[in-house]
């Protein structure tokens, strides 16, 4: 390869994407570090194992100098295929970090959550990302027994200081024992916060039955049927240490609406709840004392997502992640079946608005007030189904729930009134989105009507008018925005049969990535074509 280039420097010619640019001879280029096999997504014969050769005849210059050569096998279905190109590890690549990208040889590592079977390999040498390793698990369980190890080593040693400090602690705090289990089993939670989903153990994490010391900070939201107060949990054992505390959020219930805390206590308490995109749930708790039922969940600094877009302007990067995140949960409370393929119950939410939709530090949805929301049991009856009543948020309401018409003879129609509500909460983000040309000040959808309006109000509008929030033509000039508009229109349509499911409008914006990156990588195309047109000139 260096051959190659002292050839194409001499001889007056560069290769670029398969083809030759002349230059004048003796012209100063600047190098570029990386050359790699860039053919974007292609259909391949590769099996999943062993060694394979990509099938790529082009050849192509990174831009940046930090580039390292990447290759993409997936399969979904009986589709398989290859996807080469340059990438900067300092970004996310479909939403995964690179680390493997110093190796000179690229070895394939399988991802989970992908929606499909997914390996991806990086690597640091001239066109490395042409030959594939994938390792076979004869190769595979040494290196596994080797790295446990010293990790089991590990573990015993800080199990065993840790045994150790418990029992030092206890022999201190004697009346602490109790209490003290319990904090042990609240940490852990708060460690596991990263995931950001449910837990299969809330109903046993307050197994001593003992309340937890909690210390109400501020109050950041207010409901129809509950507060939430932003809290310090104290993990310590007195009051005064300065660091002892964990942020959580606190939902907190009057005795009067036992019956919506606990729905919401049920809902959380289920296992197959459990997703990135949901919130996290830690414990329940009746606090007699107060006359209150508590919530405890932990707590999204960045609030929810109407306060978000009313105080920020997204990027369309943004709006793709906080899309795609909704569209996905929303997919998953829906869904009969867990992402393993275990069969679950699915639920309706019934107030998807984006006062209930919570912004995580990652730009991506949390969806949270389960106080509504119905598991769609197919024993429940057409008379349990109708004691549910006309419930959620007026303005977000489906046509057929305005009208109370909703079809109880067939569970799929929550599941469509849900997505008309998710199909407004889209519009928002698309309302203060930077891809749009001028954006104007936030408002909700129907922001003609009061803040607040009521069921006949929205009657008028919805169905009397049969309006919907507008979507200006310029909207339509960026090509993903277009995109998200046409199956918002989808969503939103008066016949309840005719939406598009929520799964649909993941697998869009999983599209829409696909398209932005094939743009991406025509774009640094042409601009390495006019880096070398300048330098040319000069």
């Amino acid at each position: 390869m260096e051959l190659l280039r002292f050839s194409v420097f001499c001889c007056g010619a560069i290769l670029v994407s398969g083809g030759l640019l002349p230059v004048e001879k003796g012209t100063s280029i600047k190098r570029i570090k990386q050359l790699c096999k860039f053919c974007d997504v292609r259909a391949t014969s590769c099996p999943g194992r062993g060694i394979c050769k990509v099938d790529c005849e082009i050849t192509s210059i990174c831009a940046d100098d930090n580039e390292v050569c990447v290759s993409i096998w997936r399969k979904k279905d009986d589709n398989v295929t290859f996807e080469t190109l340059c990438h900067n590890p300092v970004s996310p690549l479909y939403g995964l970090v690179l680390e493997d990208y110093n190796n000179t040889k690229c070895i394939m590592k399988e991802k989970k959550g992908m929606g499909s079977k997914f390996f991806i390999c990086s690597c640091f040498d001239e066109e490395c990302n042409e030959n594939i390793i994938f390792y076979s698990n004869s190769q595979v369980l040494p290196v596994i027994l080797m790295s446990l190890v010293p990790l089991l080593v590990i573990a015993v040693v800080v199990i065993t200081s840790f045994y150790c400090y418990r029992v030092y602690r206890q022999q201190r705090n004697p009346r602490k024992k109790g209490q003290l289990h319990d904090f042990s089993d609240k940490k852990a939670m708060m460690d596991n916060e990263g995931s950001d989903s449910s837990s299969m153990h809330a109903n046993n994490l307050n197994h001593n039955n003992e309340l937890l010391p909690i210390e109400l900070d501020v109050l950041v939201g207010k409901g129809r049927f509950a507060e939430v107060y932003k809290a310090k949990l104290k993990q310590g054992s007195s009051a005064s240490e300065e660091h002892g505390f964990e942020t959580v959020a606190v939902k907190i219930f009057p005795y009067e609406e036992y019956a919506s805390w606990k729905n919401e206590k049920d809902i959380f308490s289920d296992a197959d709840l459990r997703h990135e995109n949901v919130l996290h749930f830690l414990t329940a708790e009746e606090r007699k004392g107060q006359r209150q039922y508590w919530l405890i969940t932990a707590y999204q600094p960045l609030g929810n997502l109407q306060e978000y877009l009313t105080n920020h302007i997204i990027s369309w990067h943004d709006l793709w992640l906080l899309g795609s995140s909704l569209a996905s949960v929303v997919a998953h409370l829906h869904s009969d079946c867990t992402s393993c393929g275990r069969c679950k119950v699915p639920i309706a939410h019934r107030d998807i608005k984006s006062s209930n939709i919570l912004v995580k530090k990652d730009m991506t949805c949390c969806l949270c007030d389960f106080g509504l929301a119905l598991r769609l049991d197919n024993s429940l009856s057409v008379d349990e189904l109708a004691n549910s009543g006309q419930v959620g948020t007026a303005r977000y309401m489906a046509p057929e729930v305005l009208e109370s018409r909703i079809n109880l003879e067939n569970i799929e129609s929550f599941k469509q009134a849900d997505v008309y509500s998710m199909a407004l909460v889209l519009w928002e983000m698309i309302s203060r989105c930077s891809a749009i040309g001028e954006v104007k000040e936030y408002k909700p959808p129907f922001g003609n009507l009061r803040e607040h309006p009521c069921v006949e109000s929205m009657k008028d509008s919805v169905l009397r008018d049969r309006g919907r929030p507008e979507i200006p033509n310029s909207w339509t000039s960026h090509t993903g925005i277009q995109m998200v508009c046409g199956s918002i229109e989808e969503c939103w349509d008066h016949d309840p049969e005719a939406r598009l499911t929520a799964q649909c409008i993941a697998e869009r914006f999983d599209d829409i990535e696909d398209q932005d990156k094939l743009s991406d990588c025509s774009e640094s195309e042409e601009k390495i074509l006019e880096e070398i047109i300048v330098v040319d000139e000069k």
